[in-house]
């Protein structure tokens, strides 16, 4: 497996994981991850390390700057709510506005490139347009 096949996938199973919390509201609070909710003790031990490692990177990463997040989506965000935006495309912002900041090793292009394909594939027909429109215009603004 590739290193991005495997961050890909490591990427799909934080929108997941983010979403469930979300979705129960446990996003904030001790939760444990040992094995990622809805996967089996069988289906965790078929990950490889490197995507339970990237995976539990980004869960933890997303969960410790919930609020800074939040308040950046919400800034970015002028027509749609936080609470209005959709869990798996409000945890898909989260998800790349954490990487944005935080992988230097990362191009935001790819970064926002998986947000799309995230979002193409777990969401609805339109919201990869309005998650491109708002992680392009962070983009922009974060690297001037």
């Amino acid at each position: 497996m590739s290193l991005n096949s495997g961050r890909s996938l490591a990427r799909q199973i934080a929108v997941q994981v983010l979403y469930s919390l979300d979705f129960n509201g446990e996003l904030e609070g001790d939760v444990d991850l040992t094995i990622f909710p809805g996967m089996s003790e069988e289906e965790m031990s078929s990950l490889s390390e490197d995507v339970v490692v990237f995976a539990r990177y980004l869960i933890d990463g997303v969960r410790n700057n919930l609020d800074h997040l939040d308040k950046l989506i919400s800034s970015y965000s002028i027509n749609r709510s936080l609470d209005k935006i959709d869990y798996v495309d409000r945890n898909i912002l989260r998800i790349s506005f954490f990487q944005i900041e935080n992988l230097a090793d990362t191009h935001p292009t790819i970064i926002i490139d998986q947000a799309v394909k995230l979002s193409q594939s777990l969401s609805n027909d339109v919201s990869y347009r309005f998650i491109n429109g708002i992680l392009d215009t962070f983009v922009k603004d974060f690297h001037q």
